[in-house]
């Protein structure tokens, strides 16, 4: 109803655009911080994780608990935005593939690399475990503002 009148006004709406693939890999290369969606039970449950990028994979550190458990149960998802909130604008990187863990012993010259790739956990606590995301499909979305009344402030401060 309020789109109707807003595009009745003459006012450009804006637009929701595809992101290339290659174009995703390169905004994936800007951010330090994604979350990781695993399934576990009968719940998906989502994790913020530090990552780096090594070529067209993920790379991230964890500690024993729930990720590393889950992750060797399914596929994964991993998703990195960015969200401006009061231009109403943004863009969203979805990654699906298959994680597993790495090891020094298996291949210790990939393990060694990919330890040097720059995955460093933000969170305190023991978190040696080396994962590795494949990537089936990278998936990408922005949002180009068009010409609306700004948005509410943020009340709560959040």
């Amino acid at each position: 109803m309020i789109d109707e009148k807003l595009a009745e006004d003459g006012l450009d709406l804006g637009t929701l655009e595809e992101i290339e693939p290659e174009q995703c890999w390169r905004l994936l290369a800007t951010r330090s911080v994604g979350r990781l969606a695993v399934n576990m039970g009968h719940y998906p449950l989502v994790f913020p994780v530090n990552y780096a990028l090594d070529a067209k994979t993920i790379v991230f550190r964890t500690g024993v608990g729930t990720k590393l458990h889950a992750i060797h149960r399914s596929n994964v998802t991993f998703e990195v935005d960015e969200i401006d909130v009061p231009h109403r604008s943004g863009w969203s990187v979805m990654v699906k593939g298959a994680a597993h863990e790495l090891s020094a012993d298996r291949n210790p010259a990939l393990y060694e690399r990919l330890s040097r790739a720059g995955a460093r956990p933000w969170a305190a606590g023991d978190r040696h475990h080396l994962l590795r995301i494949l990537v089936d499909q990278i998936s990408g979305r922005r949002i180009r503002p068009g010409e609306r009344p700004p948005a509410a402030p943020d009340v709560l401060g959040v």
